[in-house]
């Protein structure tokens, strides 16, 4: 099943991601489970640079899916350029989306994914209404 990242939605935020001889697989492509390393290093880089650090005595973001849909490989040696969107903000959810290009070969996306990012209470276990600064952000 392929998922497809929606026209409308907001860019948030954006890293550079240096790609590991440790991150490829035995074929010399990057490894599978990287690019959702990847999305996640960019998803939490970016709730870092809101304030909103992951800590289990707070609140906070987790996903509750994930999905990338793989297009092109990704060989060492190089840099990824990982841009993270957000959409559809709903009363404790929103909507991450991401596209990775390599930097050398700029706007050819090589995947693309995302994840439903819920807000919790961590001691609660219980999700929470999205803060407004954060809807703000993610509108």
């Amino acid at each position: 099943m392929k998922f497809e990242i929606p026209e409308q939605k907001k860019l948030v935020y954006q890293m550079v991601i240096p790609i590991r001889w440790g991150d490829m697989d035995a074929m010399g492509h990057l490894n599978n489970g990287s690019y959702f390393r990847y999305l996640e290093t960019c998803r939490i880089d970016w709730m870092q640079s809101l304030g909103a650090r992951p800590d289990q005595d707070t609140q906070g973001v987790v996903i509750v899916n994930a999905f990338c849909n793989f297009y092109r490989q990704i060989e060492y040696p190089g840099d990824v350029r990982v841009k993270m969107y957000a959409s559809d903000p709903a009363r404790a959810t929103f909507e991450t989306w991401a596209t990775m290009e390599r930097t050398d070969n700029p706007d050819v996306v090589y995947a693309a994914g995302g994840a439903t990012t819920i807000w919790v209470d961590f001691k609660a276990q219980k999700s929470r209404d999205l803060p407004d600064w954060l809807r703000a952000i993610v509108s």
